[in-house]
């Protein structure tokens, strides 16, 4: 069975930072692409930045510049550096994999439980 868990969430002031770590852990033959994705209250879930295997990245306009996405292939982990937040960067951030496991031909869509992160002074 596969699993996805988040760290790093927390509250931080405005300006501040933050690292989010996600691993993925089970009987994982190959994760394409790993991403992180947030739901602020009384909003839809929206794409933060993502990374595929070769280390190409994309982002939400909203945080070019700011977060920074990276992975440990190896480790089946995905970061995400969050720099300069600030208080609309307030939300519950989900760590996101397509995963193929062993013995599968396919990769299904996996999603951690969330990890909190509030921007406030």
């Amino acid at each position: 069975q596969v699993q996805l868990v988040e760290s790093g969430g927390g509250l931080v002031q405005p300006g501040g930072s933050l690292r989010l770590s996600c691993v993925a852990s089970g009987s994982i033959f190959s994760i394409n692409p790993m991403g992180w994705y947030r739901q602020a209250p009384g909003k839809e879930r929206e794409l933060v930045a993502r990374i595929i295997s070769s280390g190409t990245t994309n982002y939400a306009d909203s945080v070019k510049g700011r977060f920074t996405i990276s992975r440990d292939n190896a480790k089946n982990t995905v970061y995400l550096q969050m720099n300069s937040l600030k208080p609309e960067d307030t939300a519950v951030y989900y760590c996101n994999a397509y995963i193929r496991t062993v013995g599968s031909y396919l990769y299904y869509d996996y999603w951690g439980q969330g990890t909190q992160v509030t921007v406030s002074s």
